[in-house]
C-alpha cells in the first residue's frame, strides 16, 4: 500500500461504467498462454484479487472449475455480473471485499491473479495469507501492461492520445499531487512486487510477455472514458465541476485530432508467476 494513504470506498468510485471503454484491452491470448504455462485443465479455483469488472477474471474463468471475483467496490462487481451474463459465464463467484479481509472463508485455490492490483493493497499482509490459501504449488500471478517497450517501428495512422496534455488539465482541476479516493499519492505507488512476494515464502519465478501487435483506433469518447475510468481522475473528484472537466477535456482532444481520431499502439502484457513451495 502507498506510504502515508489510506484506501477508502471511493477510489473508483463512478469508474465501472467507464472501464471497458476506456482503458485498453490486454494482449489477445494472454489467457491461453498463462494456461499453458502452469498447465491449467479446467480443474481448480481461481481467485481474482481486485477484480474491477471482471476482464481477467472473465478470460481466465474457462480454465477453472469456479473463478471467484473479489473486489470492494460493488459498482465493480454489478458491470462484472452483467458481463459474465452477457458472455455467457456460469462458473463465477463474486464477493465484496477488501484484500486485507482474505481468507474471508473462501478456501483454497489454484491459482490468484492480480492484475494491477497489488500495489492498493497491505502487500506483505496480503502475500502472507494468499500463500496459506494456495494450494501446495499453486501460483500466485501477477498481470500488466510491460513497461518500457521497445520503441515502435513506424509512425500510427493518427495521432496518439494526448495524455500528457489531458494529465496537465487534471492537475489544474484537481491539484498538482495524484488524488486517490479521499487521499494522495505523494510519491505513486509503490513497485518491487517481486521482492514482497519471496519475501512472503514463494519460489519458483517465472515471466511471460504476452505481444498485443498492433494499433487500435481510439475516439474521443473513448479518451474520456479513459480519464474517469482512473482512481487518479475518478468522476467524484470532480464534484460540481466535472461538465466542465469533460468539456475542457473534449476541446482538448479536437485541438489535437479535429476528426476525433486517435491511434495508438496496443501495449504487450507482463505476465509473472511465483509458486508456493508443495512443501509449504
Amino acid at each position: 500500500m502507498p506510504e502515508g494513504w489510506q484506501w477508502d470506498k471511493t477510489l473508483f468510485a463512478g469508474s465501472a461504467a467507464y472501464y471497458e471503454r476506456g482503458r485498453l484491452p490486454y494482449a489477445p491470448g494472454f489467457a491461453e498462454a498463462l494456461a499453458a504455462a502452469l498447465g491449467l485443465d479446467g480443474r481448480g479455483r481461481l481467485l481474482d484479487v481486485g477484480c474491477g469488472p471482471g476482464v481477467v477474471l472473465l478470460a481466465l474463468a474457462r480454465f477453472f472449475h469456479e473463478a471467484v471475483g473479489l473486489d470492494p467496490d460493488e459498482d465493480m462487481l454489478a458491470e462484472a455480473e452483467r458481463q459474465a451474463g452477457r458472455r455467457g459465464v456460469g462458473n463465477t463467484r463474486l464477493v465484496a471485499a477488501r484484500a486485507e479481509e482474505l481468507p474471508a472463508g473462501l478456501g483454497e485455490f489454484r491459482m490468484v491473479v492480480f492484475a494491477q492490483s497489488f500495489h492498493w493493497t497491505d502487500r506483505d499482509h496480503v502475500a502472507a495469507t494468499v500463500l496459506r490459501m494456495l494450494e501446495p504449488g499453486g501460483a500466485l500471478v501477477h498481470i500488466s501492461e510491460l513497461q518500457d517497450p521497445p520503441a515502435a517501428p513506424e509512425p500510427t495512422p493518427s495521432p496518439a492520445p494526448p495524455y500528457e496534455e489531458m494529465a496537465a488539465l487534471v492537475r489544474r482541476y484537481l491539484g498538482p499531487v495524484r488524488r486517490a479516493g479521499q487521499g494522495t499519492l505523494v510519491d505513486g505507488t509503490p513497485d518491487g512486487e517481486g521482492l514482497v512476494i519471496a519475501r512472503a515464502g514463494f519460489e519458483h519465478f517465472g515471466r511471460l510477455v504476452v505481444p498485443a501487435g498492433g494499433v487500435t483506433e481510439r475516439t474521443a469518447d473513448d479518451l474520456v472514458a479513459w480519464a474517469f475510468s482512473r482512481s487518479a481522475s475518478a468522476p467524484h473528484l470532480f464534484g460540481g465541476r466535472r461538465p466542465d472537466f469533460e468539456r475542457d477535456l473534449r476541446a482538448l482532444l479536437r485541438r489535437a485530432a479535429p476528426d476525433g481520431r486517435f491511434a495508438e499502439r496496443l501495449p504487450d502484457t507482463e505476465i509473472m508467476i511465483w509458486r508456493r513451495p508443495s512443501a509449504t
